[in-house]
């Protein structure tokens, strides 16, 4: 199991990226951070810097069928730069369209919404993106984790760093299946 992690230069939440990737690797799978940039990515405890990570790939280099799901981590800022960068947009709707599992959490589904992806589907998130959520056709829930498999492919969704013991879960459950 090959899963990209997809990020921003900077504004990670670090704990979204950390725990999911150690889930992954937990299961026996590979994490690769991929980014919109070569290098290494700033990640974040809510609004103070933390660790730096190293990039795997770039976005540019990277295709969607050299992966066998996506999460996106969260953090206000992450998902709010991905969503302006045409080939990250580009690569998460490439997994929509190829039907492969998606999970993300807390700020994460605004890179969905640009993606187009969230018409017709049920997810959750940190709650300020409901309205974001519901105008671009979406059911937005406030659940801890809700799994949505009313389109191509499933999308495990999550609301905040609290709920990472259940978001590993589940979507590890989905991409080993």
């Amino acid at each position: 199991m090959r899963v990209a992690f997809l990020m921003a230069p900077e504004g990670i939440e670090q704990v979204e990226l950390t725990e999911p990737w150690q889930t992954v690797v937990d299961a026996g799978g590979e994490p690769v951070l991929v980014s919109t940039r070569a290098g290494r990515v700033q990640a974040f405890n809510h609004l103070d810097k933390a660790d730096t990570f190293p990039v795997d790939a770039t976005v540019a280099d990277s295709t969607v069928d050299g992966f066998d799901g996506l999460v996106l981590p969260g953090g206000v800022a992450n998902p709010d730069a991905l969503r302006t960068d045409e080939g990250a947009v580009a690569f998460v709707r490439g997994f929509f369209d190829a039907g492969k599992p998606v999970a993300a959490i807390c700020h994460a589904p605004w890179t969905l919404v640009e993606a187009d992806v969230v018409r017709g589907r049920t997810l959750t998130s940190w709650p300020s993106l409901r309205t974001d959520i519901r105008n671009a056709g979406g059911t937005w829930v406030d659940e801890q984790v809700q799994i949505c498999t009313d389109g191509p492919n499933t999308l495990v969704t999550s609301r905040r760093p609290d709920d990472l013991k259940a978001f590993d879960s589940v979507f590890i459950d989905v991409f080993d299946a």
